[in-house]
């Protein structure tokens, strides 16, 4: 078949399966913009970068760049259609740009395949879940729903769609659900394991901390509020005061993600450390900032416990990982984290919110590891047994992809 990969960061969610379904004798090729200087796996041909979209309207500005991004995509497409009389079999995009929203109108004969990250709601996610940061319910609510549109639209368009957890598959509307798959994006257990010979040196110090090491972790994109790092922050000054030994080492770039900027000039970080520095001993607390993946690696592979917080969102790769690292991960009771997480048998849950919930676990994890050796030994298996991409994912992944071209 001839398959069309299309994420304006390629290769994104798809690192392993394209050159798998390229493996397998497909003719891959992949489209992308051209600011992305990610390196692929296979062939890219890359489209013009959108124009920024100058438009007031708050409520329709998100609408107008996806459509702008999408309308670049197609151009791109048909050009490939005109010129070298490219038509795909299967196109496979990610819907969150608007890049998959007028391919169909160049390859009406394609079958059209949308990687299905979440869809918004007005209530019970993400916009509504934190109080410290919440916005007038009404306006809230409209915005909300007027950033769905493109995900709407997509999905109408989309012959089937693949989502990662069962908790994003039903963010989507019922009368998407039927197209949708789930199967998660897989794991590399064989690369993300424990590893008792592991050493992470912190920059700027002599410390090299090892496996047994008491290191707290705590590692995201961007240090930011949908990620917990409020409350994370905010437990540390009772845990560092119980445990002198400890050392917490935080991995995230200053910037913002998701949900709203701070304004002010400030990021995220600057703002809740400002809260607590006084009462933190801050030789011990250790930001790295964004580093290269076997630096992340290593301080998971060294962590005596791992701390993983986010809103009722897309759920982090870095959870999977970190459990197949045999991290003791105590993670926030949200519906993403209580898919993968069983209290007491694979890992344990704290309450977003519970402040004295999370230093206690904290505490409690770093002062007596061996009472959880099962319960890291336990979250390395399932994640093996359910999230492994050789043997579990990317089988999955290619059969998804063909059948939809069959």
């Amino acid at each position: 078949m001839k398959i069309l990969f299309v994420h304006q960061n390629f290769p994104g969610q798809f690192p392993h399966l394209a050159p798998a379904l390229e493996a397998r004798g497909h003719h891959v090729l992949a489209l992308t913009t051209e600011t992305n200087t990610r390196p692929s796996p296979v062939k890219v041909l890359k489209y013009r970068k959108p124009a920024e979209v100058k438009i007031e309207p708050r409520l329709t500005r998100m609408y107008a760049d996806c459509a702008e991004r999408g309308l670049k995509a197609a151009l791109a497409a048909r050009q490939l259609r005109a010129r070298h009389n490219y038509v795909p079999d299967v196109i496979f995009g990610h819907s969150g740009w608007g890049e998959t929203l007028f391919l169909k109108e160049v390859w009406p004969e394609a079958r059209l395949l949308v990687y299905a990250e979440m869809m918004y709601q007005t209530s019970g996610l993400d916009t509504d879940f934190d109080p410290e940061f919440a916005r007038p319910a009404f306006e809230s609510r409209v915005s909300t729903t007027a950033r769905s549109a493109h995900l709407i639209q997509s999905m109408v368009q989309a012959d089937a769609a693949l989502s990662p957890t069962e908790f994003q598959a039903a963010t989507f509307q019922p009368e998407f659900r039927p197209k949708i798959t789930v199967c998660h994006d897989g794991i590399d257990t064989a690369r993300v394991c424990p590893d008792p010979q592991a050493r992470l040196a912190i920059p700027g110090t002599d410390l090299v901390f090892k496996p047994g090491d008491e290191v707290i972790s705590f590692v995201n994109r961007s240090l930011e509020p949908y990620r917990g790092y409020h409350s994370f922050l905010r437990a540390l000054p009772e845990v560092l005061a119980a445990r002198p030994g400890a050392h917490v080492v935080l991995i995230g770039e200053e910037g913002q993600s998701y949900g709203a900027a701070p304004g002010g000039g400030r990021s995220w970080k600057q703002i809740f450390l400002e809260e607590v520095k006084d009462r933190l001993d801050l030789s011990r607390v250790h930001f790295l900032g964004r580093v290269p993946y076997p630096t992340y690696l290593s301080l998971l592979q060294v962590s005596r416990v791992h701390a993983y917080l986010t809103y009722p969102f897309v759920l982090s790769w870095s959870l999977m990982e970190s459990l197949a690292a045999g991290c003791h991960v105590i993670g926030s009771d949200t519906a993403p984290v209580r898919e993968v997480i069983r209290p007491g048998e694979n890992g344990q849950l704290v309450d977003f919110f519970d402040i004295k919930g999370w230093s206690a676990r904290l505490i409690e994890a770093l002062a007596e590891p061996e009472r959880f050796a099962a319960l890291r030994a336990q979250a390395r298996a399932d994640i093996v047994a359910r999230y492994d991409l050789n043997a579990v994912c990317l089988p999955r992944l290619i059969d998804f992809v063909e059948r939809a071209g069959a």
